[in-house]
């Protein structure tokens, strides 16, 4: 779902419409826009000379403004790029009533509620009137609030010298007023070298604070997505998929049909039954984006004098990657249920298992800890520096803190006092202690695995196990190996349980003290262990015998 042109793509796209300065201004770009004028000459600079270098909307070809050279690859544009305001209405605070007379507007931070809906400015264009918006797009998550749709839209003309006309008749008019929230620039581009669409939204968000704040959104994706054979191919694979799917559904309904309540008891068939639903969601997911390309693409195709809203494609496309992603990864930790062969990794396992119930209460200790100093340093630095300007960026703050990378300078300059009383508790608290009993515990616990083994405790499944035994029942099906007999599968079942009760009641982690007093039905049934085992040692020895005879003659 993932290739590296993906990456370069977005790479390039980025590079030209990001990190282009404004001409005799190399330090403006669109990342450095923090005002109406900085964001104006962005527009008519380096955002229209992207668009229009060397007659770009004659030949539809994206060229690079530093060396004049065409970009790596020949980008279409598809359709017609769309710019897009969002407002809110004066008075949608309220002002002090000490300052009622200095102040007599007041527009409050962007809600649904506060969104302005009535035309302004000329009002003779669309870009001066609310329209609403006729596309599937998903409302936009800001930094500042979510986005609705609509708002006051206007399209590009394919002339150049009209587009820049109509940004210097925008400025001049005001079209950027006190009521502005965000701003967006949506347009899409088609790869025809690497088959992959790059749609872009380029925003600019006016919080109520004042300034700007710039964000971008880069989405490569393959939306036709057979073409090449090797595409028919991934094809047939995800045919194949569905078929296993159904099998292995089908086996887990046998399962808690015949387990009932005890299926539900292992955390194996709770990660089974998570990555089955994760399957069927990636499935959902894929053929509802093949649906809605079926039913848009060729429609979005045909409108070049018009915007095409290749966004809704992408948004749907990258959740559904999502989805991909975190099914693999669940698929992943399933390994851990057959590494078992392996001496190390089942101890690792039987650590991790046993020792769950102490690292939960451990968490809960810690995390109180953790939050109580995420909300001081929330309180005390939120307002001067930036790692604690949230609650949430206070508890990533934090973590990236244990891990060694923190801005102690920034957290002294906003309080002399209480900042290195912070750091200094925090590091010994959380690094020195917490950490430390963290590891403690999950070093007492791998020290009782080991001495379990030590004593010949072995895990329930191994898979060394289930190769040797599908081994010996392939050779006694091509009769290359004497079958056992029934007499002799019952002596080993016989065996077996003898051993796993004896197990459990003297090699059990639950066991209080040291002291166990062997009863009289034990004492008998180790009697008749220690008789079998006698027999099978008896047996092994005979054949050990006639083996070394048999080598002796033909040393003769």
């Amino acid at each position: 779902m993932v290739n590296p042109h993906m990456y370069y793509l977005n790479k390039v796209m980025s590079s030209l419409f990001l990190d282009t300065s404004v001409p005799g201004e190399e330090r403006t770009n669109f990342k450095s826009i923090r005002s109406i004028t900085d964001f104006w000459k962005f527009m008519e600079g380096p955002f229209l000379e992207g668009l229009y270098w060397d007659s770009w909307y004659n030949n539809q070809k994206l060229y690079n403004l530093k060396n004049s050279s065409r970009i790596y690859y020949e980008n279409i544009l598809l359709g017609v790029p769309r710019i897009r305001q969002l407002k809110v209405r004066n008075n949608t605070c309220k002002v002090y009533s000490s300052f009622q007379s200095l102040m007599n507007e007041c527009y409050g931070k962007y809600t649904s509620a506060n969104e302005d809906l009535s035309d302004f400015g000329l009002k003779h264009d669309t870009e001066w009137k609310y329209s609403t918006s006729n596309t599937n797009s998903p409302w936009h998550w800001g930094f500042f609030g979510v986005y609705r749709k609509g708002g006051y839209i206007f399209t590009l003309s394919k002339s150049k010298s009209e587009t820049k006309n109509k940004f210097i008749d925008l400025r001049l008019n005001s079209w950027i007023t006190r009521g502005t929230r965000v701003i967006f620039i949506d347009f899409s581009l088609y790869n025809a070298n690497v088959n992959l669409f790059c749609i872009i939204r380029l925003v600019a968000e006016f919080p109520a604070t004042g300034g700007i704040l710039t964000s971008w959104q880069f989405y490569s994706v393959k939306l036709l997505r057979y073409v090449s054979y090797y595409d028919y191919f991934i094809a047939s694979c995800e045919i194949t998929f569905c078929i296993f799917l159904f099998v292995f559904t089908t086996q887990e309904v046998k399962k808690i049909k015949e387990f009932k309540s005890a299926y539900f008891k292992s955390i194996w068939n709770w990660l089974e039954l998570l990555l089955l639903l994760l399957c069927f969601v990636a499935v959902a997911f894929n053929t509802y984006c093949n649906i809605q390309i079926f039913l848009l693409l060729g429609h979005l195709l045909k409108s070049t004098e018009k915007y095409s809203d290749f966004y809704f494609l992408a948004y749907w496309h990258i959740y559904y990657n999502n989805i991909i992603a975190i099914t693999i990864f669940f698929a992943w930790i399933k390994i851990f249920k057959f590494i078992s062969f392996n001496k190390t990794m089942s101890q690792l396992s039987s650590t991790l298992s046993r020792c769950i119930k102490d690292i939960v209460g451990f968490a809960i200790m810690f995390f109180i800890i953790f939050f109580a100093y995420a909300q001081l340093g929330f309180l005390v630095f939120g307002s001067q520096v930036d790692d604690f300007s949230t609650f949430q960026n206070a508890i990533f703050a934090q973590f990236r803190i244990v891990l060694g990378d923190f801005n102690f300078a920034g957290i002294q300059q906003a309080n002399r006092i209480l900042g290195p009383i912070y750091f200094i508790t925090f590091i010994f608290f959380v690094f020195f202690v917490l950490l430390n009993m963290f590891l403690a515990i999950i070093n007492d616990t791998y020290s009782e695995v080991k001495a379990d083994y030590s004593i010949g405790r072995r895990p329930d499944f191994e898979l060394g196990e289930m190769i040797k035994k599908s081994y010996t029942n392939a050779l006694e099906k091509l009769k290359l190996k004497k079958a056992q007999t029934d007499e002799d599968k019952k002596t080993a079942e016989k065996m077996k349980t003898w051993k796993e009760r004896l197990e459990k009641k003297y090699y059990s982690t639950e066991i209080q003290d040291d002291y166990q007093p062997v009863t009289q039905q034990e004492f008998g049934e180790l009697f008749l262990y220690a008789v079998e085992l006698e027999k099978e040692l008896h047996y092994i020895n005979s054949k050990l015998n006639r083996v070394m005879r048999k080598l002796s003659t033909l040393g003769q």
